[in-house]
């Protein structure tokens, strides 16, 4: 999988079926310098974090 800079990203939208313009947001803009962010969704709280081996999990 090829890697794209996080300021190529911005703004631009990825093609799903059925989905003409879905935003993309880099994982770097939602947890800054840290490895995880609360994601806030219907009052639940969600951890999205940022694995040693750079991958991600999703976790309520």
């Amino acid at each position: 999988m090829s890697s794209v800079p996080p300021s190529d990203l911005a703004g631009k939208t990825a093609p799903l079926p059925g989905q003409s313009d879905v935003p993309v947001v880099d994982v770097r803009q939602l947890v800054g310098a840290g490895r995880e962010v609360i994601l806030m969704h219907l009052g639940e709280a969600y951890r999205l974090r940022v694995t040693a081996r750079d991958r991600l999990i999703l976790t309520k």
